[in-house]
């Protein structure tokens, strides 16, 4: 079997949704079981195969809008993550990642994970980071505040650091609606879509660079994502 070809599928399976689902029931074991549970299971519906193997070992992460910590969480038990913070307006979930912080300390002390309740309209945490990650966070904000988030991303940001970003799709249409129902049920609001052209024309303009671009399905979502790097 060609070497190559065994390292991708050895790595194809340790970032699988179903390890990474197994890795979050690992991890989340306290806080409210709806909590637990919307962890243990987003990675077959949201692409964290993609978005853990994107960060780069080692890294300084902010994750803005981290909901219970799930990205930080999962970076930090892959071997991803020096230091992370995450701040989310949601005390409910900003309690659970606390929770799970406290026991990867336990694994690894040498890991740095700090939780936070903020929004992304309050001062964010101070940088730079090598990695800023805004994870299904903008069609939750007000149109007229989208442009600002991607500024203060880009502030946090060292220079050569990463933007990490994934949203759900606009179009088509099935999908689209598909992700708006499931923003009504779950967190009860009507959600707004950012274009995805806006975000890299206002990417452009505050000096990142694209450097890899993807559309994912999983099952009936959409999920744009984009990974930007800073000149």
């Amino acid at each position: 079997m060609n070497a190559r070809y065994l390292h991708s599928t050895i790595q194809d399976s340790l970032y699988s949704a179903s390890a990474l689902s197994t890795l979050s029931a690992e991890l989340f074991r306290e806080g409210p079981r709806i909590m637990r549970l919307l962890q243990h299971y987003r990675p077959y519906i949201c692409p964290f195969c993609k978005l853990v193997q994107s960060i780069p070992k080692n890294a300084e992460v902010l994750d803005v809008g981290c909901g219970g910590g799930l990205l930080l969480a999962l970076l930090a038990r892959t071997g991803r993550l020096r230091r992370g913070v995450g701040f989310d307006t949601s005390a409910i979930a900003i309690e659970t990642a606390q929770k799970v912080a406290a026991r990867i300390k336990t694994l690894n002390p040498e890991i740095e994970l700090h939780f936070e309740v903020r929004s992304v309209s309050d001062g964010w945490p101070e940088g730079p980071f090598q990695v800023v990650s805004i994870i299904d966070v903008m069609h939750h904000v007000p149109p007229v505040a989208m442009r600002s988030v991607v500024d203060l991303a880009v502030e946090r940001l060292a220079p050569g650091g990463l933007l990490l970003y994934k949203d759900m799709v606009s179009h088509p249409v099935v999908r689209a609606w598909a992700n708006r129902f499931h923003d009504l049920l779950l967190a009860r609001q009507w959600i707004h879509y950012l274009p995805i052209k806006h975000l890299e024309t206002w990417a452009s303009e505050s000096g990142l660079e694209l450097i890899e671009s993807q559309t994912i399905n999983c099952f009936w979502y959409g999920h744009d994502f984009r990974l930007f790097r800073k000149l």
